[in-house]
């Protein structure tokens, strides 16, 4: 389970990036890489991090589902994610 601190920075930081994205493109495309310098760093959607939705988990992530390896294997186990068989983990 990640901290909650750490959900919180990822969510402002997704804010960041939302609230930045049409500046940025006007930028890019008028090629003014020192106006970009100067937005904040957290305005560039690279430095978001993906996080399994349930546990918030950042590794194993896998983006098909949303989910971090290991709640996916749980859910896959319980019946819970429709079209999924278990092999040999």
């Amino acid at each position: 389970m990640a901290k909650e601190s750490m959900k919180a920075r990822e969510r402002k930081r997704a804010k960041t990036v939302a609230k930045y994205a049409a500046k940025r493109k006007a930028l890019k495309e008028a090629g003014d890489y020192l106006g970009l310098q100067k937005l904040p760093k957290n305005a560039s959607p690279v430095r978001m991090h993906n996080r399994c939705k349930l546990t918030g988990r950042p590794k194993g992530y896998m983006r098909q589902f949303g989910l971090n390896r290991v709640t996916f294997r749980e859910m896959a186990n319980n019946g819970l994610i429709p079209g999924v068989r278990k092999a040999s983990w």
